[in-house]
């Protein structure tokens, strides 16, 4: 498929490719969901530029619709902290060349172990503050952090977000499994940092 080809959603289902020409011969509104080789997902034809200005569209900022559900975020952050912790073993490891004695491994393993959540605090906030707004765990599932209106997020709200997640974990967890109760499945960290978690759109 050329670059300058389009797959249109008519009627439900994916038609085309049609040219940039061709499309002038469509009923597109505003909202039909197109697609052209180089993008992830389709998109709202309004959200598209040339588009915009082939057929006249103005356009819209939407709010995300398709939110991340519970064992996909829990699976990107399993992901997230199983590589913190294999880099962790393996520096921790390391340094056993230079400890010597049972006693003095264990310590030197165990009294650094809570940075493992400093660094994930560090790191995700980093990392969903990003162009990708994801962290690796995330971007393997194909979901990211966005603002309310699927915006990128600032550094600050990011590391606001990350540090909020204490008030989900303080209560047995509930903050987190909260995200059942909630339409847009916001855990109560989202909901501190005015975020969301979204997945991408399937046709």
């Amino acid at each position: 498929m050329s670059p300058d080809q389009y797959t249109v959603v008519i009627n439900g289902k994916p038609k085309g490719p049609y040219s940039l020409a061709e499309l002038k011969d469509l009923n597109i509104s505003a909202n039909t969901f197109i697609r052209k080789p180089g993008m992830d997902d389709y998109k709202e034809a309004h959200a598209i530029p040339e588009l915009r200005e082939l057929l006249g569209f103005s356009y819209q900022k939407t709010a995300p619709q398709y939110f991340a559900a519970f064992d996909q975020r829990l699976l990107a952050t399993v992901i997230d902290h199983f590589i913190i912790f294999g880099f962790y073993t393996i520096i921790i490891l390391t340094s056993y060349i230079f400890i010597e004695g049972k006693d003095q491994r264990l310590m030197a393993f165990m009294v650094p172990f809570p940075s493992i959540f400093i660094i994930k605090l560090i790191y995700g906030s980093i990392a969903e503050a990003s162009k990708n707004q994801a962290t690796i765990g995330k971007k393997l599932l194909n979901i990211k952090v966005t603002d309310l209106e699927g915006s990128r997020v600032s550094f600050g709200i990011s590391l606001v977000r990350n540090f909020s997640k204490i008030l989900s974990v303080i209560p047995v967890f509930f903050g987190y499994l909260y995200s059942f109760l909630n339409k847009k499945n916001q855990c109560w960290h989202d909901i501190a940092a005015n975020t969301l978690v979204i997945k991408d759109r399937l046709i």
